[in-house]
């Protein structure tokens, strides 16, 4: 990277390349943008769409709407994008905008100095190496580092056992014993998938999770042709997909009673599809509809249903080499463990050491809990931009849309950076309070202040991951930088 900015674009460091990270580079280099780099931990791009490659892997957002505004493509296979092809598309886009060049792999960043006399950014990867720029954008996602569960005995087991999105497709599992720690998203996917061709399957289940039916189906090749040949069509269907689940919004953060429609809906399901008492009695949660995430399927209830899947709500007290026992004393030998417990989602930029000025990390400066202006800037951390940071998390629409409001506001603050050559910009800290202050507010009342424990809340109960509000109040929010918001620094070496 360059050194010094001197009356130019500001060089940037992009750490990760999910759709973020790729977001925000395509857009680097609309503008002109020459000097940037994207660091990238793994040995090709994609996020947690190239992580999570476990059987049945798909989005709970619809294909057209979950893809960049900017870059349509036409010929989903389904209204709902499987994982191969949402990972393809974004090594469409990768080859499209020509970022190969920019774009560093097996590069994990290991933290990130922010020196006040240059007002430039030094990164240091885990091989060594060393990386200066103007500014740090962070683009890791939320759902990069896997959750593992806190039971002792895990490291005893002797057979196969692995993290879902970390999926070992060298076991084979047919014909096997299996237990399963977990009923979340991904599990709602994997599960069915497996039933197929396990010999039996041990699904330990902590709570339930409200499941509603998936609107989901194959495209036609009529309807792909119009798409293609009608762009105006594919712009309304998207559209229409938009405001169909911006409306949602309403029922998680005001009018919580709508939800029970669902509830009803998802209780209704459950009925119809699973016969057996002690798993109907089992599978529906007691908690508030919506104060997890809400998951969509239509081959979870009957894949639950079948005989040779055991429905197990005893806690589990240890695992051994043979298998996972429960506090009842129990044994259940199994031949796998495949551990469906989700992410470390409200721990942002973990394992990353960020130090800003006056030598405070972030882990300092979040003790009391994550938090960032408009999700995106953190007072003592000039010139450190983070997209998908504290509560930029949706439970109603789709993150590509609130990546893109981020990238927009970004890039209006990189334009600032230009015009003062060698200035850090830093966020007010009285600014910062007051936006979260408003969030943290806007959460009380919201059905994920219900009182159920979620990957939502952090170790001390705080709602750091989601936005507590519509996504085009966030997008009229995040449309251009007010440069008021911030204290431009100077670099100390030339005062």
């Amino acid at each position: 990277m360059s050194n010094k900015a001197t009356g130019r674009k500001p060089s940037v460091i992009i750490i990760g390349t999910g759709f973020g990270g790729l977001c925000m580079a395509i857009q680097l280099k609309k503008a002109g943008y020459t000097d940037f780099v994207l660091l990238e931990k793994a040995g090709k791009v994609g996020g947690t769409w190239r992580d999570n490659t476990y059987p049945g892997a798909a989005c709970d957002v619809q294909s057209h709407f979950y893809s960049y505004s900017f870059e349509p493509k036409h010929d989903w296979s389904r209204k709902f994008g499987l994982q191969h092809e949402i990972l393809g598309y974004m090594e469409g886009c990768v080859k499209k905008y020509e970022l190969g060049s920019h774009i560093r792999f097996r590069r994990e960043v290991s933290e990130a100095v922010f020196d006040e006399a240059s007002n430039q950014w030094t990164v240091t990867t885990t091989d060594g190496g060393t990386w200066v720029a103007d500014v740090v954008v962070t683009a890791t996602g939320q759902l990069n580092q896997p959750a593992y569960p806190a039971i002792s005995g895990l490291e005893h087991y002797q057979s196969a056992l692995f993290h879902s999105a970390r999926w070992d497709h060298s076991v084979d599992l047919t014909d096997k014993k299996v237990a399963v720690i977990g009923t979340g998203a991904s599990a709602i996917q994997f599960v069915p998938e497996i039933a197929r061709q396990v010999k039996s399957l041990s699904l330990f289940q902590r709570s339930a999770a409200w499941v509603l039916p998936k609107p989901d189906r194959p495209f036609k090749p009529w309807e792909q042709a119009l798409f293609k040949s009608v762009p105006a069509w594919d712009r309304i269907y998207r559209y229409l997909i938009y405001w169909k689940n911006e409306s949602r919004a309403l029922a998680f953060t005001r009018f919580s009673g709508l939800l029970q429609l669902f509830a009803r809906q998802a209780r209704k399901e459950a009925r119809k599809q699973v016969t057996d008492p002690h798993k109907l009695k089992h599978i529906v949660p007691d908690y508030q509809i919506g104060c997890k995430r809400i998951l969509i399927s239509n081959d979870w209830y009957p894949a639950i249903n079948q005989p040779h899947v055991d429905l197990v709500t005893t806690a589990i007290d240890h695992v051994d080499e043979r298998g996972v026992v429960t506090r009842d004393g129990r044994q259940h030998e199994v031949d796998a463990i495949i551990l469906g417990t989700g992410f470390a989602a409200s721990e942002f930029l973990a394992p990353m050491v960020i130090t800003g000025r006056n030598g405070v990390t972030l882990n300092d400066a979040w003790a009391q809990g994550a938090e960032a202006y408009k999700g995106i800037s953190v007072n003592g951390f000039p010139n450190l931009f983070m997209l998908y940071g504290p509560n930029t998390n949706l439970a109603h629409n789709s993150i590509v849309y609130m990546l893109e409001s981020q990238v927009r506001y970004v890039m209006s603050c990189l334009e600032a950076l230009e015009k003062y050559p060698g200035v850090a910009m830093d966020v007010l800290p009285e600014r910062q309070k007051a936006f979260t202050g408003a969030v943290q507010s806007g959460l009380k009342g919201s059905v994920w202040d219900s009182g159920c424990t979620s990957w939502y809340l952090d170790e001390n109960g705080k709602n750091t991951v989601n936005w507590p509000g519509f996504t085009f109040s966030y997008r009229r929010s995040t449309r251009h930088v007010d440069t008021t918001d911030y204290q431009f620094l100077t670099p100390a070496n030339t005062n």
